[in-house]
């Protein structure tokens, strides 16, 4: 079996201090994948950088107290790739992959165009240059596991409030056409969909920190595993974990029938 969790922490430090590494040595995962890291190397630990002999790889943003992204493993991978090969994005370490003979296991964290109008436009451009490389990697024939904060809902049924939301960045009409082309055309599968075709209220995963929205369940579901068919075939069971609070976002889990 591999357990295989994505976590966006909202701030690395920010997490360990709300009790995250005990909850992920708890968890005996195979991979952790995580996003939002807001750390230099220099900023991190060895307690965080491997902790419990864990192998952590980061990809972290040139811009301090920004983006980044990171795996925790016990497997020791045959390679390990930082970035896709955009400049601009690869300057935001918003990518790791780690290479096992024929599994690739991919952390991502996509931009977000809440912010301003031209952020927006940066996520188009992201979205246009990021899926030429998930093609070109699926038709190399590697097993992938893309694990990350997609920051896109596709389906009305993936957050609470969609109708208020059609003309706001994680909901507009082009982002889910990328998604269901990526599900369709390109042949990845959305894992937990896969799993919980009809859970909607249960399947959010980020929750906006203004008003009561956590309280309330006024969430989306914006954190994702893509995967390619035949390790997709092999999920058994998913879940989202809310017990606890490490950032804005709540962890999602998936266990594949699959090793090594």
């Amino acid at each position: 079996m591999l357990r295989i969790i994505s976590a966006n922490l909202n701030g690395i430090r920010s997490a360990v201090k709300k009790g995250f590494l005990p909850w992920v040595i708890k968890q005996k995962a195979d991979f952790v994948c995580m996003q939002e890291l807001k750390a230099q190397q220099d900023d991190l630990e060895d307690a965080i950088l491997n902790p419990n002999s864990l192998h952590g790889f980061f990809h972290h943003a040139e811009k301090k107290g920004y983006s980044g992204s990171g795996i925790y493993t016990p497997h020791q991978p045959d390679e390990v790739l930082y970035g896709y090969g955009n400049a601009e994005f690869d300057a935001e370490g918003r990518y790791v992959e780690a290479r096992y003979k024929t599994l690739s296991v991919i952390s991502v964290y996509m931009p977000s165009g809440s912010s301003s109008p031209e952020r927006q436009e940066a996520k188009y451009r992201y979205l246009d240059s990021f899926l030429p490389h998930l093609v070109e990697l699926k038709k190399s024939g590697r097993e992938i596991v893309l694990c990350g904060d997609v920051n896109i809902a596709h389906h009305e049924i993936d957050l609470k409030n969609w109708k208020g939301n059609l003309k706001n960045s994680g909901f507009l009409p082009e982002e889910r056409a990328w998604l269901t082309n990526l599900f369709g055309k390109e042949g990845y599968v959305d894992v937990y969909r896969k799993l919980e075709p009809n859970a909607s209220d249960a399947c959010y995963t980020w929750w906006s920190n203004r008003g009561q929205a956590y309280a309330k369940n006024v969430g989306w579901r914006i954190d994702y595993h893509i995967a390619t068919p035949g390790i997709a075939s092999s999920a058994m069971s998913t879940s989202v974990f809310k017990e606890e609070r490490f950032s804005d976002h709540a962890p999602l889990t998936v266990d594949y029938d699959w090793s090594i």
